[in-house]
């Protein structure tokens, strides 16, 4: 599952993205990968783990809600499931 973010553009700066990942790992777990920057150039990016896919989507939910508040919007969602 993967949701992508993005800032408007502005006259003063680049738009910024932010990226939401969740891929099974070797462990037996799921990996919630975020990864995050101004568009065109080098990003930052975060990886936990969790135990069930139904954790790591609480926490991408989360991290995309925190986001929309800081006026990123949703570009595009692509996953077996929509989240809510």
């Amino acid at each position: 599952m993967r949701i992508y973010m993005q800032t408007s553009v502005s006259d003063d700066r680049p738009p910024r993205f932010y990226q939401l990942l969740i891929q099974e790992d070797l462990l037996e777990g799921w990996t919630l990968v975020r990864e995050w920057g101004s568009t065109g150039g080098g990003g930052r990016t975060a990886r936990e783990h969790f135990p069930s896919f139904q954790a790591a989507q609480e926490a991408m939910l989360k991290h995309r809600d925190a986001q929309v508040a800081r006026g990123y919007k949703v570009m595009f969602i692509q996953g077996q499931e929509q989240p809510r």
